[in-house]
């Protein structure tokens, strides 16, 4: 009872507050996120804010400056009941500022850039889409932390410390992950696509690290932190990778996937929940071993995947992982 209170206390303020703000500044502008495409529609997404938060770091700042940076991401000033649109087709931002187009799809393919624009204002933003040729033979679906970027994320004190006190200048990319997903795309031909618990908040930031890194580009399902009416977080660790999964998956219905991710956060157990929701849809499950390895619940997950007849690659980095696939791929 309590707890419910409090929740409907923050929604109402956080909704107050939301008022005010949109009131005292007028301006509008679009953060885009990166778009897929499903059989049907090519799904344009983005952010309705008052400004984009930027940084621009340098390798040598203090701890101090790069936490005051970090901070300053997450305070955004999301605008709600905005139209945006793209051609004839139009959307409303929700409550926390984000908006979904659907759009025809025609035959292009590949990277496509969006124009959407707000009603009322001049000007536009490209919105970029990945969608996927007739020729990819898979599509990959990573996890980011302790995954592709070195975070330690199965302590929550070092994922803080890592998270907040580093910049996009000194957080680590893995090469190992650089070279395996590069493999694995072959030159874009498979898509590759990232679920991670991080805030949308970081998207851009996330942009940077990948683009340094020359990591492979693809369209990023984070998660909202964000109050909503019914919850003070909307959506559960494994509620939003596995969601995301069954997005994915049925936006490209023709590709089985290889599901990437690490022993450290749980992955083990939101991907065999995959494996076990689409038989046969799942290639190949990978498995980077960070810190202390696997615990006994990941290993019986990882024993339950391998049950079902999907192969589990297990290891402290991903090297030789692109040629397992391969032979994977070329059996199937």
């Amino acid at each position: 009872m309590i707890k419910k209170t409090l929740h409907a206390i923050a929604w109402r303020a956080e909704r107050l507050l939301d008022r005010i703000k949109g009131q005292r500044d007028p301006r509008r502008i679009i953060e885009p996120y990166i778009g897929y495409a499903n059989p049907d529609h090519i799904v344009v997404r983005g952010r309705v804010l008052t400004a984009l938060r930027r940084n621009a770091p340098i390798p040598t700042q203090s701890r101090w400056v790069n936490f005051k940076q970090m901070f300053s991401l997450f305070l955004t000033d999301e605008v709600a009941n905005v139209t945006v649109q793209s051609g004839q087709i139009n959307a409303i931002s929700d409550d926390e500022g984000y908006f979904t187009l659907l759009l025809p799809r025609d035959r292009q393919s590949g990277w496509v850039d969006i124009p959407v624009t707000i009603a009322g204002q001049t000007g536009q933003t490209l919105c970029p889409v990945l969608v996927p040729g007739g020729t990819a033979r898979f599509g990959i679906i990573s996890d980011i932390d302790d995954t592709v970027l070195k975070t330690g994320a199965y302590s929550l004190i070092r994922n803080l410390w890592n998270s907040l006190t580093g910049n996009a200048l000194t957080r680590r990319i893995f090469p190992d992950a650089v070279t395996c997903l590069q493999s694995l795309s072959e030159g874009g031909r498979n898509p590759v696509y990232y679920v991670s618990s991080s805030p949308w908040n970081l998207h851009h930031f996330l942009d940077r690290i990948f683009d340094q890194a020359d990591l492979v580009k693809g369209p990023k399902f984070l998660r909202d932190l964000g109050l909503s009416q019914t919850q003070f977080v909307t959506g559960t660790h494994g509620d939003h990778k596995g969601g995301a999964i069954d997005v994915l998956m049925a936006a490209n219905p023709q590709l089985g996937y290889v599901l990437m991710g690490d022993t450290g956060q749980h992955d083990a157990m939101v991907y065999r929940d995959a494996v076990l929701r689409h038989p046969g849809g799942v290639m190949a499950v990978v498995l980077r071993k960070p810190g202390p390895g696997p615990d006994a619940q990941s290993r019986a997950a990882m024993d339950e995947i391998r049950n079902a007849g999907v192969p589990v690659l297990s290891a402290v980095d991903f090297i030789g992982v692109a040629q397992s696939i391969e032979a994977i791929a070329a059996q199937d």
